[in-house]
Parts: C-alpha cells; structure tokens; sequence
C-alpha cells in the first residue's frame, strides 16, 4: 500500500464528504482514485480502501466486481466500449465490435499488446437515437459504423485524441477515474472544445425558456444526516 502523499490527501479530502458514522459510503471514489493512480484496481488498492474505511478486503472486493467502471485486470489508456445490445445490434453494433477486434487483434475485454486500448461489448450506453454507438473512456461516438470505428481506434493507436461527438475532450482512463472520484480536471485541455448533441442542446434551449436551472452543490461540503422525526 505504499502510495505517494497526493493519494492519501486525496482519499482524506473524499472522507470528508461524509458524515461520521457513514465514511464507508466513500468507497466508490476511493475506487477510481486508487484506479487513477494504478490503472485498475489493483491488490494494493483493494488493500489501502479497507485500511483507509476500516473494511476487510472481501467486502472492498466484492464491491470493486460488481461495477463494470472498475477493472480488476491492467486496463489501456483507452477502454473502447461497442454497444451491441438490440437496437445497436440491429443496426450494425457487432459488426462494428468484430471490426475493431480484428483491428486490435483482442476480444471483449482484452487489451492490445502494448497496452494501450481494451475492447470490450457494452449492453447498453443509454443513447439508442444515436446508435450504434461507441464510447471512449465513456464519452460518446455516435452513429458508427466499421469504417468510423476503424479510423477511430487508428488514431488512438497514434496517440491522437478524437473528438467526442458530444460531451468533454477524451480523457486516459487514469485521468477520468480521477474526475469520477470527484475532483476536477486539472488538464486545461479537458476544458476546452466541449461539444454537444442535438438533444442536449434541445433540453438546455427548453430549461431557458422555462427558466429552469440546475441547483448549486458543492462537492466538497459533507453530507449532513437527517435528524429523524420524533414519533407522534
């Protein structure tokens, strides 16, 4: 367990969002910050998230196994997820997965020789009116098809960044997991160029006319238990 002080700031900057008695419920940040710094999680991370919430290592584990954002084996920079459930399929999804498994010369949740991208099957990414899609490090690349994944991956391979056709730039997996484990980008290019679909920009233009805006949280305030009512 022998990871750099920023880490150890980091883990006790998520700790504190939590009110006392309910710091377990830190375990999923400190998932994707062990991930950001690791790769994946690793034994050593499975180890220092039950030391850091007082946990055994069964319970972390079991945790870490049951969601797909976490992985137990050494990922790549770029985890390329093909949507191949019903309308993707029908579409074209596993034609465009079996392109890019021949492309990359791996299978669902394998990674290339050189460690840089891992292929896997999605069965849903939540955005059917743009399929097949395809997401990188969870940003998404509508419309695909076997030529658009090809050249898409092809400039992965030359450590060039495409563009999402919505959403933020393309983070590395250790970059996003560290966004997922609360804290902001520190890249100035990961705030630059955001793009936007047609049906964001649609909901966004609808909220304005009705005048409805998003609340204000801050992520770093704890979250204060509710006294439970007396009983009457």
């Amino acid at each position: 367990m022998n990871y750099p002080e920023k880490i150890r700031e980091q883990a006790e900057a998520i700790l504190v969002r939590y009110p006392e008695g309910h710091e377990r419920s830190a375990l999923l940040p400190l998932l994707h910050l062990v991930q950001s710094h690791d790769g994946y999680i690793s034994d050593d991370g499975i180890a220092f998230c039950a030391d850091v919430l007082n946990l055994t290592k069964a319970q972390v584990q079991a945790v870490s196994t049951f969601y797909t954002m976490y992985k137990r084996e050494p990922a790549g920079d770029w985890l390329v997820s093909v949507c191949t459930n019903t309308l993707c399929q029908a579409k074209g999804g596993q034609k465009v997965f079996d392109a890019l498994s021949d492309e990359l010369d791996v299978d669902h949740d394998e990674t290339t020789v050189d460690g840089k991208i891992t292929l896997e099957h999605a069965e849903c990414l939540a955005a059917c009116d743009y399929a097949p899609v395809v997401t990188v490090n969870y940003e998404f690349f509508d419309d695909m098809d076997e030529a658009k994944s090809l050249e898409l991956v092809r400039e992965l391979k030359e450590g060039r960044r495409p563009i999402p056709s919505r959403g933020a730039p393309l983070c590395t997996l250790r970059e996003i997991s560290v966004q997922l484990a609360g804290f902001d980008e520190e890249r100035t290019a990961g705030l630059e160029g955001n793009a936007q679909g047609d049906a964001t920009l649609a909901g966004a233009r609808l909220a304005a006319e009705a005048g409805v805006t998003a609340p204000a949280f801050d992520p770093t305030a704890p979250l204060l238990a509710k006294e439970p009512e007396e009983a009457k």
